[in-house]
């Protein structure tokens, strides 16, 4: 059997088009997608109501089959790719709250660094005889020529600024923790897995080298029947995308 690696698209054979513009393949695709949409819709909604409860799979992918009129193996491609998307987007979130705090931990240090070093500039002029000072002042007035503007005045803009940031900070971080998980789902998109245990290759999607060969689901039979194929030929792809077994 052959071994089809990551390519960005399929060519499209002239001698299978229909009036509309489109192959069989294609049309199949189209119409299995929306069912698989649907699978998926559900399945990430079941997952994401759990609240830490086992995940049943058995039994969901039965309630899959009997919905949505497909087989086994098209309900376990729908179910893997639900669970990898609810894992990606707990996993996502979970990283972007740690971002974040690391964020906000850092916006916090600056800001008091800042306020400190102006305090004690304050500080150290408001003395009268601060010309007679032998340490000098940590943070020296200074005005610019053009702008004709100190270098206090840019660092409690800098400081109003940054005390904006940090409560916008605070608020994300504190709508991120409470917020429900969301999990986008694409459309047009169809996600085969196979099993260990399949003798000759995977039983949903087959290709010999030139014919792509598609096992229709149970509800687009009337449609389309049992199987649909492609003479897509050995086309040209990138084979340096999966490791060597």
């Amino acid at each position: 059997m052959t071994t089809l690696t990551y390519c960005k698209g399929l060519p499209t054979v002239a001698a299978e088009l229909n009036p509309t513009g489109y192959t069989e393949f294609e049309c199949f695709l189209t119409a299995f997608s929306g069912v698989f949409y649907r699978a998926t819709i559900a399945t990430v909604n079941h997952l994401l109501s759990l609240n830490n409860t086992k995940f049943n799979k058995s039994a969901w992918n039965t309630y899959l089959q009997q919905t949505y009129g497909i087989s086994k193996r098209h309900a376990n491609g729908a179910i893997a790719l639900s669970r990898g998307s609810v894992e990606s987007a707990s996993e996502c979130r979970t990283r972007h709250i740690k971002q974040l705090g690391a964020r906000l931990a850092s916006a916090t240090s600056w800001l008091k660094k800042a306020q400190k070093k102006l305090h004690l500039a304050q500080k150290f002029y408001a003395d009268c005889h601060w010309q007679n000072s032998r340490t000098g002042c940590n943070f020296p007035a200074s005005s610019d020529i053009k702008t004709r503007k100190t270098n206090w005045y840019r660092v409690k803009f800098t400081i109003h600024n940054k005390k904006r940031y940090i409560y916008k900070l605070t608020q994300n971080l504190g709508h991120l923790r409470s917020a429900p998980l969301r999990v986008k789902v694409r459309r047009s998109e169809v996600f085969i897995v196979g099993s260990k245990d399949e003798s000759c290759g995977n039983q949903i999607c087959q290709w010999d080298g030139n014919t792509l060969k598609f096992r229709v689901p149970y509800c687009l039979e009337e449609k389309f029947g049992k199987y649909v194929t492609s003479e897509i030929g050995n086309f040209e792809r990138n084979l340096s995308r999966l490791p060597e077994a």
